[in-house]
């Protein structure tokens, strides 16, 4: 990927739209739908600061012919909103340097922002991380949805918010969404997990034959012709019927052939190309538009908001429709979408830091009647095991009642240790797991752990393998009045879910992958 890395520039800082970060001070803040001002609405930060001095009286005789603006008594009470209700009222004829966005997350709490008018949607991300103090993974994303499309988008690292936002009709009710996309750069590191061989030919001297970095070169090299292509199912214009049509793919657009699988130039009707073009997911395929698998994306113009205008398209799978949605997005952007996913490594190497921990942080041992430094990593790692038992034991006695615990004091203990876990979710059914691990990007080792429905005293570990959720029962074994948790009917047992987690996110053990992305939910 040398010749990648080389091809590409130097991006720029955030520069001035850094100061969206600095728009409140740490004590402010703001919960619900809150606006965070990059300035006073009433005092532009050209404007000059007028001075009036009590003993000058010719200063005095001429402020006499203003008006003086009446201060506000109370700005801790009542700030002054004049301005940000202007640009909530009418944020498309806005004509100044910011803008009024209002951004949503998963469990629908929202915060408007004024940002300026070329911030990105990278730029948006990094502003909620700091809000919320994320761990900043690369994986926070913003969506763009439409609800009265029944339809959603990722909005890429460098696109223009404003600019998508201008694309909205006044009534359309469009959101700006905040969460995670573990996803949305995946298939560059694993390019053949996203591309199956049988749906991807190359125009190419090898023959069919490539591993992952020539797969993403040739789609991201303009000089190649790269070509996906396979049936999907599509809805006929003016009729509510779906037919079976064999699609090709290619950087010129997306046709079909009108007789079989042929590719000959007659037989390929074109049906759309993605300069002026985005392709969307369907949120809700077969109820909304009687699609014959909920696996449904289209194709919509930029400047359109009319079902009508639509290209709708459905997968038999969800493998076919990720390949197609990734193919399409790498045909529209190419290497842009590669520099977004490198940019922050880049960032990462041109200014290295050095964590906290290897900064001010080290190994000591204080057994004996002098501290001493470890140094050896063996021992280090050893005795941070024996402190993290001595801590769960230390928890659980403190829970529990004095005397010999019973398995309901364990039972408690345990309750107490994961209830606070950002992986854990108490009452969430299985649709609704499913649905939010769908949301959060459907790649081996995302997870979440979350109450029985069907039985109370059990929990379910669901994890996502091959685009697939499986959902697994985490069962309660009891023995000699203490209580255990385990997947394999007793065979490996746990003292409490924190510890089962972390075991297999070290170990596949009877799982099929590794559990890697915990999904996060956060409230803006």
């Amino acid at each position: 990927m040398s010749a990648i890395n080389d091809f590409l520039d130097e991006t720029p800082s955030l520069g001035e739209k850094a100061a969206i970060f600095q728009g409140t001070s740490g004590s402010g803040n703001i919960t619900g739908s809150a606006f965070i001002p990059l300035h006073s609405p009433l005092q532009p930060p050209s404007a000059p600061v007028p001075t009036l001095l009590k003993g000058n009286r010719k200063s005095r005789e001429v402020d006499e012919t203003e008006m003086r603006p009446v201060p506000n008594p109370f700005p801790e009470l009542l700030p002054s909103t004049v301005s940000f209700v202007s640009q909530c009222l009418l944020p498309w004829t806005k004509t100044s340097a910011t803008q009024v966005i209002k951004v949503y997350c998963e469990d629908n709490t929202s915060r408007a922002v004024e940002v300026p008018s070329d911030i990105t949607a990278r730029d948006i991300c990094q502003l909620f991380i700091l809000k919320n103090h994320c761990i900043d993974d690369h994986s926070w994303t913003l969506f763009e949805q439409i609800p009265h499309l029944s339809i959603e988008r990722t909005i890429e690292d460098h696109e223009l918010v404003v600019e998508v936002q201008s694309g909205w009709g006044m009534d359309s009710h469009c959101c700006l969404y905040f969460r995670k996309n573990y996803a949305k750069y995946e298939f560059f590191q694993k390019p053949l997990d996203f591309f199956p061989e049988q749906m991807v030919s190359v125009s190419s001297e090898s023959n069919g034959i490539m591993n992952h970095s020539q797969l993403i070169q040739t789609f991201l090299s303009s000089s190649s012709c790269p070509e996906i292509h396979g049936f999907l199912h599509a809805k006929e214009h003016g009729r509510k019927s779906w037919k079976k049509f064999y699609f090709v793919l290619r950087r010129s657009g997306l046709y079909f052939s009108n007789k079989g699988t042929s590719k000959e130039p007659r037989h390929l009707q074109f049906i759309a190309e993605f300069g002026d073009s985005d392709v969307y997911t369907l949120l809700s395929a077969k109820k909304v538009y009687g699609a014959p698998t909920d696996y449904g994306f289209c194709v919509k113009a930029s400047k359109s908001s009319s079902a009508r205008d639509l290209k709708l398209l459905c997968a038999d799978d969800e493998q076919t429709r990720t390949c197609w949605v990734t193919a399409m997005r790498l045909f529209k952007y190419g290497m842009q979408l590669y520099q977004n996913f490198i940019q922050p490594y880049q960032k990462q190497k041109s200014s290295p830091m050095r964590s906290i921990s290897e900064n001010s942080l080290v190994a000591m041992d204080f057994s004996g009647h002098k501290s001493r430094v470890i140094e050896n990593p063996s021992e280090v790692l050893s005795v941070a095991v024996e402190e993290g038992l001595s801590w769960r034991r230390k928890s659980c006695h403190r829970l529990s009642s004095h005397g010999s615990p019973s398995a309901s004091q364990s039972s408690m203990s345990s309750i107490a240790i994961h209830v606070a876990q950002p992986w854990f979710y108490c009452k969430l059914s299985r649709d609704e797991a499913q649905k939010l691990i769908s949301q959060q990007g459907l790649i081996d080792g995302v997870f979440l752990v979350r109450d029985s429905q069907s039985n109370p005293r059990t929990f379910v570990l669901s994890l996502c393998h091959t685009q697939k959720i499986k959902h697994f029962q985490i069962v309660p074994v009891e023995e000699d009045g203490e209580l255990f948790y385990s997947l394999d009917d007793g065979h490996t047992r746990f003292t409490d879910l924190l510890q089962l987690v972390e075991f297999y996110q070290l170990n596949r053990g009877i799982l099929p992958c590794k559990l890697k992305h915990h999904c996060a939910r956060i409230a803006l």
